[in-house]
């Protein structure tokens, strides 16, 4: 990863004009070189260059390595199972997600703070070992909830040959694997939401069928009954703990 981050990074800086580099004395500050122990360090314009082009990357990492994924989905299919169209509102949902996130992933990040980020910022740790330190909690967390067939189905497409246990597949491998599995459980989790609220509205329908309404809509009927539902067996609790468990906390 810290490979790409460097080819985005020299892109970047390919579309600045050499006069301006020159001028501003960019051009000379952003240095790779190789210590004393065969570690590569990076000049201190380069770091920061690296992490702002790092910071680009963070949104679709929070979206697609952490737990948001399952959630945002089983949410989505909640509000759909119980036929509301706008309520919560995308923004409540995509907010309950994020907190929910943060929540479920604060060990892993506590982790990464600890390991990575502080001695880096402390310590001098290079950036480079620090990136390789800190993806470690990330890398365990998303194995932990990865299925193996998925992941077996990635290393054949991918024509790796010398991977033996789960933990020697490379991130490029175990991210589309994670987010196969994501899918795949938060698909599971939304169809046993949405069975009984099925079950609800076929019940209503029959029920306005006997009655000769034909004209009238089961969905209008169900909806505050659905809601009813919902609310008494305090669905919203239920749902965020069932969430939070399938993550095995």
């Amino acid at each position: 990863m810290i490979k790409w981050i460097m080819l985005f990074a020299g892109l970047t800086l390919s579309l600045l004009s050499p006069t301006a580099l020159a001028a501003t004395g960019i051009l000379p500050a952003v240095t790779v070189s190789t210590g004393a122990d065969g570690s590569t360090q990076y000049s201190v314009t380069m770091q920061i260059l690296l992490l702002m082009t790092a910071l680009s990357f963070i949104p679709a990492a929070v979206i697609m390595l952490t737990s948001f994924t399952r959630i945002i989905v089983v949410l989505s299919i909640l509000r759909q199972a119980i036929g509301l169209q706008q309520a919560p509102s995308n923004q409540i949902l995509i907010g309950i997600s994020m907190f929910m996130t943060f929540f479920i992933m604060s060990p892993v990040f506590d982790k990464i703070y600890e390991q990575a980020v502080k001695p880096y910022i402390e310590q001098g740790m290079p950036i480079e070992q620090a990136f390789n330190t800190g993806k470690g909690p990330l890398k365990a967390f998303m194995l932990s909830q990865t299925r193996l067939t998925d992941l077996d189905t990635f290393i054949e497409i991918s024509g790796y040959q010398n991977i033996n246990e789960p933990e020697d597949a490379p991130m490029s491998v175990i991210i589309p694997a994670f987010i196969t599995s994501e899918l795949k459980t938060a698909f599971q989790i939304g169809f046993m939401l949405f069975v009984p609220f099925l079950v609800l509205d076929l019940v209503v329908a029959s029920i306005l069928m006997a009655m000769g309404m034909m004209m009238l809509s089961p969905m209008i009927v169900s909806l505050p009954f659905k809601i009813m539902l919902f609310v008494l067996v305090d669905g919203w609790s239920l749902v965020m703990g069932t969430l939070a468990n399938s993550f095995g906390l």
